[in-house]
């Protein structure tokens, strides 16, 4: 199989690029591209003629603009990346009768209730990025090609910052913290998604039943709160010093943005389980292999 990987350069690309390597021919690229070869969601002629030029069996879309915030102030760029980018994949895809493999987030529900969200509840997106990603679901599901759509959330990687790392750097730079304690979600990987990643396809491509929209995320519920404390407790039972004393919780409305927020991000992951036939690690697994491997304790 030929595969091609958009967004090679970010957490989730990164480790993409680990796991689609086992399943045939890789190209990734990134927003710079490579050779005559456009990476830029962008630039949809680029695109175009990218795949026109690969023709791959298999494209994966780990691109995507996630400045959440700034987004609000850019929705002709955001729908651009988020929206018709996706779109354009998968009109190629059903051109060259290829897969496309494409990523996206719990932030296209309003966040109400405290259940997990499944993938038959209505989206209602609070902000331009979950807006734009809805719509880049449904041009793909619209479009007739063959697609796997996996909403996440809370992703972090061991490439680049994250939430832990940034935990870890003002625990030693200040005494207290404020941190959300009402917003919930299961924090994963982006091993743990490129790991599932390639299972699915190559499952999916033998059994065409197992194609669709699927919700994947690590098992298991917190609040930033309560994951600053795990990483910060954690970092401490491994000899780090830090000047934290305090971690004070507090609520979304006492720390304004830009973009509404979720409240409730927890995904049910229960059909990607049985058509998978997968278990999914607690979050806590993760972000503790994560510290492990990218602090020297």
């Amino acid at each position: 199989m030929k595969i091609l990987l958009f967004g090679k350069s970010g957490q989730l690309g990164w480790e993409l690029q680990r796991t689609l390597s086992l399943l045939g021919t890789l190209i990734a690229l990134d927003r710079s591209g490579s050779e005559d070869l456009c990476g830029n969601l962008s630039d949809l002629e680029g695109l175009r003629n990218t795949i026109n030029a690969v023709k791959p069996d298999i494209i994966v879309n780990a691109a995507a603009y996630t400045a959440v915030d700034k987004a609000e102030n850019e929705p002709e760029l955001v729908q651009l990346i988020n929206a018709q980018a996706p779109e354009l994949l998968a009109q190629e895809a059903k051109r060259i009768n290829a897969l496309l493999v494409h990523y996206s987030t719990d932030y296209v529900f309003s966040g109400k209730g405290k259940a997990p969200w499944n993938e038959n509840d209505d989206p209602e997106p609070l902000n331009q990025y979950g807006q734009s990603k809805l719509v880049g679901e449904q041009s793909i599901q619209a479009s007739g090609c063959k697609y796997l759509i996996f909403r996440t959330s809370w992703v972090y990687g061991n490439k680049g910052n994250n939430f832990a790392k940034t935990m870890l750097r003002l625990s030693s730079e200040r005494q207290s913290l404020s941190i959300i304690n009402d917003q919930m979600g299961a924090p994963t990987s982006a091993a743990l998604l490129a790991d599932c990643t390639a299972h699915s396809i190559y499952q999916a491509v033998y059994n065409p039943q197992l194609l669709g929209l699927y919700h994947l995320s690590a098992s298991g519920k917190t609040t930033w709160y309560e994951y600053a404390n795990l990483v910060i407790e954690y970092a401490r039972t491994m000899g780090k010093e830090l000047l934290v004393n305090e971690i004070k919780p507090i609520t979304t409305l006492e720390y304004p943005t830009p973009a509404k927020r979720p409240l409730n991000s927890r995904l049910d992951t229960t059909k990607f389980c049985n058509n998978f036939n997968l278990a999914l690690p607690q979050w806590q697994d993760g972000v503790i292999r994560m510290l492990n491997e990218t602090n020297n304790y």
